[in-house]
This record gives structure tokens, sequence and C-alpha cells, in this order.
């Protein structure tokens, strides 16, 4: 690397302040968590194909999710990587519009798919009775489309130079969003629609559901052994979520904050670390399936030992006709409000 150059450059990227020991271990870093992240989506990709046992509506959405941190590791590290060895932007005007369109909208796919699954979640788990309903194979399909089409949409703007646009930011030394020439920008706009707002709906949603759990928790144990055991393993899908969330959240509050309170680029390294957070979101989520539920690790072996035809469904037995059907908090709920509940609960005893 030419650092003569890039100091050359100073007056057209702040991060030509950052040492070159930080820059090129940033670099290296980025390059990790790229094939990292490239490699563990497309397991996942490949898994949730494949395995029909994992092959949920929860996981048409964590698809879309894989696919988004997929793209962004592809398609954005590598620039991202380049940047931080090279000093500053050096691949023209065409990518430093393409690159930051892109890394926007996948980033408000990630966060909109992860809301989406938490509406799922608590809607399977309060009220079961409409689920069939709201989820079927059309809406599920329509659902994600509005994800991406909504996500990329609030780009085009930008893009053509409307609201805000796309260019090097000297201050920032980084391809991002510009003021346009009538002194506007989409970045608040962004902010409220695609990281705001989703959040304050999974925020909603997981308290609804640990109300809900709680609510019904009494009710629940008095029921077979088969609805404990389905609504232990669809607990463990929404906790596993909920992880997704809070390590995305980790990530990507860094970043926000030292944007928000170092506007100016006073403190390099905090930028240098709240991009490379930013980054770790796009590999970490794959470490979250492996860790916390056996049916993705049972399909990630599978798969990495090229056993498409695997029988996964045979993990969980199928329950028996002499046992009755499991039941969901959202019937008992929905059961409660329509019948006598020490009638019920006899009924089924």
């Amino acid at each position: 690397m030419d650092y003569g150059a890039v100091n050359n450059r100073s007056q057209f990227s702040e991060l030509v302040r950052y040492s070159p020991s930080m820059m090129t271990t940033a670099g290296t870093l980025t390059i990790f968590i790229m094939v990292i992240g490239v490699l563990g989506n497309m397991l996942t990709l490949v898994a949730l194909l494949r395995h029909s046992k994992i092959r949920t509506v929860a996981a048409a959405f964590i698809a879309s999710l894989c696919l988004s941190d997929l793209l962004l590791c592809f398609l954005v590290l590598p620039f991202a990587a380049s940047q931080f060895f090279q000093g500053t932007w050096i691949h023209g005007d065409v990518f430093c519009k393409m690159v930051p369109t892109l890394r926007y909208g996948t980033v408000g796919v990630s966060l909109l798919s992860i809301a989406s699954i938490s509406i799922n979640r608590y809607i399977l788990i309060a009220w079961p009775h409409v689920y069939s309903k709201i989820y079927t194979k059309t809406t599920v399909i329509l659902y994600i489309s509005a994800i991406w089409i909504f996500s990329f949409g609030l780009q085009v703007p930008t893009l053509f130079g409307v609201w805000g646009m796309f260019g090097f930011d000297k201050k920032l030394g980084t391809c991002s969003i510009i003021l346009d020439k009538n002194g506007r920008s989409s970045k608040t706009a962004l902010f409220v629609l695609a990281f705001a707002l989703p959040t304050v709906i999974i925020v909603i949603c997981y308290s609804s559901i640990y109300w809900t759990v709680r609510q019904s928790h009494k009710r629940l144990a008095q029921h077979s052994s088969d609805g404990g055991k389905f609504k232990k393993s669809e607990m463990k899908i929404t906790k596993m979520v909920l992880v997704i969330f809070i390590c995305f959240v980790v990530c990507y509050l860094p970043i926000t904050i030292v944007k928000i309170f170092d506007d100016n680029v006073r403190k390099p390294p905090l930028h240098v670390l709240g991009y490379l957070l930013v980054y770790l979101a796009s590999c970490v989520n794959p470490v979250v399936y492996v860790t916390m539920n056996k049916q993705y690790r049972y399909a990630y072996l599978e798969t990495l030992k090229c056993k498409y035809n695997s029988n996964l469904d045979s993990i969980t037995p199928a329950p028996t006709a002499s046992k009755p059907p499991a039941i969901t908090l959202g019937q008992l709920k929905y059961n409660s409000s329509t019948k006598n509940s020490d009638a019920r609960l006899k009924s089924i005893s």
C-alpha cells in the first residue's frame, strides 16, 4: 500500500487520519467477516431448501434475512475492505452510488425480516386460530416481496438525487448519503422507517409474547405433554429470533451513536469499530442458528455431508392417534373467551 499516495488524498478523506496498522487490521477483519458470512449464509440457505423439517413459515423469513446478509457480504464488503486498505474510495462514481444503495437496502431487508418473524411468532402463539389464514404460501411470498420492494424502493429517490444523493462523504471518507442540491437528505427517514419502526414492532411483539406466555402458563401445564413439546419447540425458535434481534441492535447501535455524537469524525477509531460491528452482523446469524437450534445443527451437518434426502422429520416423533392434539397458548386464550374455563379443562382431562 502506498501510504504517501493516501496522505496526498487527505483533503478528500478522513479515513487517511487512521493509523496504517489500524486500517490494515480493519481491512483484514472485513475480509475475514466477508468469507465467514458468505459461507455461513449460503450453508443456511441450502439447508433451508433441502430439509423439510426446518422449512417453515418462519424459515421463509429467515431465508430472506440470510439472502440480504449474503448480498451484503458478497457485494458490499469487498469494497469496504478496499476502502480500509486504500484509505479512500478508488472505484469511481458509479460504484459509489450502487454500493451504499445495496448497503442501506440490505440492512432494511434484514431488520424488516426480523420484525416479520417476530409478528409471525406472536400470531402463532397468541392467535393460532387465524394463523393459517394469514400465512399461506401465497401471502408469505407477498410479504417477503413487499419487504424487498419497500427496502430498496426507499433508495430509489436518493439514487436519482431527488431526496438526498449517494456520493462520497469527505468527512466520513466513505460513500454514503449526502445532501442534495436542495440541502435534503433521506437519512433521518430511513432511520425511522427501516430501523426505529421495525425495532418498536419487535419490542411490542416480544412484550406481548411474554405476557401471553405468562398468562397462559397455568392453563398450558394442565394439558397433554404433546402440547408442551409443541410449545417448547416453537418457543425455542422465538427465543432464537430474539437473540438475532439483540445481536442486530448490538452491532448497529454503536455506529448510529458515533455518527450522531461525532459527526466531524474527531475520534476515527470509534468509526472504524462501528463499521466493523455493522459488517459483523452479516455473519453472526448462522452462529446463532447452530448454537440455539438442534434441528438447524442437524440440517447443517447433513448438508455438509451432502445428505440432502435425510429423514430429518424423524427427529420429532409423530403424535399417536390416542393422544389429544397439541393445545397452543392462543387456543387456550381464544377458548377461554368463549367457553367456561373449568368446563373446558374438565372435558379435556
